[in-house]
């Protein structure tokens, strides 16, 4: 596959990455149990690993190497923020206030993932 054919699959596999967990986000914050649908217990899992794994392809390709290159290292140390708040907004028996905190953070961690993308830089061009 070139260049162009894997960074289509990530950008497509992070919108419906970030639309599958605001999804599950919301259903969450309105107290819906979204944990009885197997399509949404599944297909994030699915969708990340794709994602994921196109990422690792495009930074083999560009020879972008985390904490050699620093928005990729950005990228990643967001990556972890995003999975472990997203993890906590998510959560079941969540209470709600703790929840919606979680989600929203996990949410600013996203939006700083996608900036970061577009700018290649972890200052976001702003320094």
């Amino acid at each position: 596959m070139d260049y162009l054919t894997i960074k289509a699959l990530h950008m497509w596999c992070a919108g419906l990455s970030i639309s599958l967990f605001s999804l599950r986000g919301g259903l969450q914050l309105a107290g819906i149990d979204w944990r009885r649908w197997r399509l949404l217990r599944i297909a994030p899992h699915v969708v990340d690993t794709l994602l994921l794994s196109a990422a690792i392809w495009l930074a083999t390709l560009l020879q972008q190497i985390p904490f050699v290159h620093g928005w990729i290292t950005a990228k990643v140390l967001a990556l972890v923020a995003y999975i472990l708040v997203g993890r906590l907004a998510l959560k079941a028996g969540q209470p709600p206030r703790r929840a919606a905190l979680a989600f929203g953070g996990a949410l600013l961690c996203v939006a700083y993932i996608v900036c970061v993308a577009i700018t290649h830089s972890a200052s976001l061009g702003l320094f």
